[in-house]
């Protein structure tokens, strides 16, 4: 079977590998737009912060034994009468599925001199002015971002957070715009984004809420200053732009296929147009509606192995159903971490338990909400350890007490949680890694196995290779192995 892949991100990089090692007798032809080769995209901005080089970002690819990779060649056309894929080069990939996974692209919003030609004619940004949606991207930034230099973030997002509190790391002026009141408002509550508004001015970030950036002035077609909608005018040496994305559908949409918001696929994710056609991640409309998350994305390239490679290595494991994500906003000294969505029903509708703490002047806030014995949504800003604590028993769905505020109190009440259980005490089916649904027994296999580091275990089992914040629990395992290796030596002799 002929399988063309168009897309070599994190999805598409994914599935392709996965196939390939499923059933080494499919033909299998990957077209990538970037030149790089695949890389986690989740961890940019601990690039943009210094956290993190780009060379520690690279992910598992597929064996080039057993599939045909073509790096920097864009998908040009679609023609699905014919089953063939046509590249910018005017070569012809024939296929008989072809899976779209081309992702997203970043949202430019519609400033006046933001470009350097008119809209629509394929111009770009002027000097200065950056998106953050790719390595090149994180370059360009990086490269302008010095000390003591002014810098404007656009969009107080996850992602604008991070940005903005990685720039300021950097010894960068920064200041956030935000066209909402509310910062983060999907997740945070006025509350709760008031206290993160202080924890960022704390840190030296300037923030602007409800305005927008009305236009900027950059001689010589070079960023000098942001003009935004209040009137106000700001030096900027760098603008980054963290304004959302949207799915990329140009080519589905030329070769006919049925698009709304994104690609439009059935459960099979299939496109109703053509049987042939599959589209998974972020360019995907699937019938649950798309989360935006790499680990929706992962799902459905597990789905589309296991249901076209059957047997031992194609076969899929249980569909993970979540009551919701986790959010780990990466922000350079500020922690803040939302789980699950805290709903907020009207007079008379009945709502699970719920309890906030709000400490504004010492920069923390924590609401829980408790259902039958289960923590069903938290935020929490500013306090680690009680982030902790709330992961760990959101994602393990363990017991809490049916009295919330008995989360919020833990040092004084009586049967408040216990803390969050140590990496090595999990159960083996416990899952550690929420991103790849890897449990805490593959990964005592890997260490079993000799895996001896994290990056060992990431490229064993894939753990860590998503948003990132299982890492320190693989290496509480990794360290606890080394602890009781010498003990069992001893006791051989």
């Amino acid at each position: 079977m002929r399988i063309v892949v168009i897309g070599h991100g994190m999805v598409g990089s994914r599935v392709a590998a996965d196939l390939a090692a499923a059933d080494p007798g499919l033909r299998l032809t990957v077209l990538g737009q970037e030149d790089h080769d695949p890389y986690n995209r989740v961890q940019l901005s601990s690039v943009v912060a210094g956290r993190a080089d780009p060379v520690s970002l690279a992910l598992e690819q597929v064996d080039p034994a057993r599939a045909h990779v073509l790096r920097g060649v864009r998908a040009a056309r679609i023609d699905r009468a014919r089953h063939v894929v046509v590249d910018v080069r005017g070569e012809e990939h024939p296929y008989d599925r072809l899976v779209l996974a081309t992702g997203s692209v970043a949202r430019i919003p519609a400033v006046p001199g933001l470009r350097t030609g008119p809209e629509g004619t394929g111009a770009g940004l002027i000097a200065g002015v950056s998106p953050l949606k790719d390595l090149d991207d994180a370059a360009r930034i990086v490269e302008i971002a010095r000390p003591g230099r002014p810098a404007v973030v656009l969009g107080a997002g996850v992602l604008g957070i991070e940005v903005a509190t990685g720039l300021a790391s950097r010894g960068m002026h920064v200041t956030l715009v935000h066209h909402r009141e509310r910062l983060m408002e999907r997740q945070l509550d006025p509350d709760a984004s008031t206290i993160v508004r202080g924890s960022l001015e704390r840190l030296g970030i300037a923030v602007a809420t409800g305005v927008g950036a009305q236009g900027v002035v950059a001689p010589g077609g070079r960023l000098e200053r942001v003009m935004l909608s209040d009137g106000s005018q700001h030096a900027a040496d760098l603008m980054v732009l963290c304004t959302g994305t949207a799915p990329q559908t140009g080519l589905a949409r030329d070769a006919g296929l049925e698009c709304a918001a994104g690609i439009v696929v059935g459960e099979d994710l299939a496109s109703p147009t053509d049987p042939d056609v599959f589209a998974i991640g972020d360019c995907a409309q699937p019938p649950e509606g798309g989360s935006g998350l790499v680990a929706q994305g992962w799902e459905q390239a597990r789905r589309l192995v296991g249901a076209w490679a059957p047997g031992p290595a194609g076969a899929p494991g249980p569909l993970r159903i979540r009551g919701g994500e986790l959010v780990r906003v990466k922000a350079v000294g500020l922690n803040l971490v939302t789980m699950g969505s805290i709903e907020r029903p009207g007079p008379g509708a009945h709502a699970p338990r719920s309890v906030r703490l709000s400490d504004p002047t010492g920069g923390r806030f924590t609401e829980v909400v408790v259902q039958e014995g289960r923590l069903l949504a938290a935020t929490v800003v500013g306090d680690e350890e009680a982030a902790a604590e709330l992961s760990a028993a959101f994602t393990l769905r363990t017991l809490v007490p049916r009295d919330p505020v008995h989360l919020l109190a833990r040092p004084l009440a009586p049967g408040a949680a216990a803390p969050a259980p140590a990496a090595s005490e999990m159960a083996g089916s416990d899952i550690l890694c929420q991103c790849n649904g890897v449990t805490k027994g593959h990964i005592d296999d890997a260490v079993r196995q000799g895996c001896g580091t994290v990056a060992e275990v990431s490229r064993c089992t894939r753990a860590g290779t998503g948003c990132g914040t299982c890492r320190s629990r693989i290496q509480e395992l990794l360290d606890a192995s080394s602890r009781e290796a010498p003990v069992a030596a001893v006791a051989a002799v």
